[in-house]
């Protein structure tokens, strides 16, 4: 992309539960405010749980009226804690990272005191993305998460938020960090960046 990157070291569960990750995030946007880099200036991007923190900062920065990103950027995201999604089940048998049981070990440590895993805070799929900055979504045809992904970009498209869906085949979970020795992931970083040079 050609940017200056600041990579967010958020807390994780289950040492720091919810809210600490969103807490972080805010931080972050707060710190580049400091800088004085205007927020049409700034993509906010994350890959599987930092997916979901990516649009759950975006929530409560559209809570508060404040001004938001340029764009998104998601890879793999995680956006239903609910694990209502079909492909976790119909995706199960060729995914090798990503399974249900494995998910709701991860979402019990990071919401367990929370009411409803369907709380917009907690699953981002299920809040009001009205307003919503442009998204670029990539997801594998090979993961669980993969209607995590296309469920949000229905949701976010009814919301009248310009989105671009890219499903990426045979590809795993956020396959482009191994983009050294997989030209997939390569391409995937590439077609990211190109969409976000559009933008800025």
């Amino acid at each position: 992309m050609g940017m200056r990157t600041l990579a967010i070291d958020y807390r994780r569960a289950p040492e720091h539960p919810f809210p600490a990750q969103h807490e972080d995030a805010l931080t972050a946007w707060r710190f580049l405010s400091r800088q004085g880099i205007a927020p049409d200036r700034i993509v906010v991007a994350g890959d599987s749980a930092g997916g979901n923190l990516t649009l759950c900062l975006v929530s409560i920065l559209c809570a508060a009226g404040e001004r938001l990103p340029r764009c998104l950027w998601l890879v793999s995201p995680w956006t239903d804690l609910s694990m209502s999604g079909a492909t976790l089940s119909t995706k199960d048998a060729i995914d090798p990272i990503i399974h249900r049981a494995y998910l709701e070990e991860l979402a019990t440590a990071y919401a367990s005191h929370v009411v409803g895993r369907r709380d917009p805070r907690i699953s981002p799929l299920f809040a009001d993305l009205s307003g919503f900055p442009p998204m670029l979504i990539q997801v594998g045809s090979a993961e669980t998460l993969l209607s995590d992904a296309t469920r949000l970009a229905a949701a976010a498209g009814a919301a009248d938020v310009k989105v671009r869906l890219e499903i990426w085949p045979h590809m795993i979970h956020a396959w482009p960090v191994w983009n050294a020795g997989l030209s997939a992931g390569w391409r995937a970083l590439h077609s990211a960046g190109t969409f976000v040079r559009d933008y800025l």
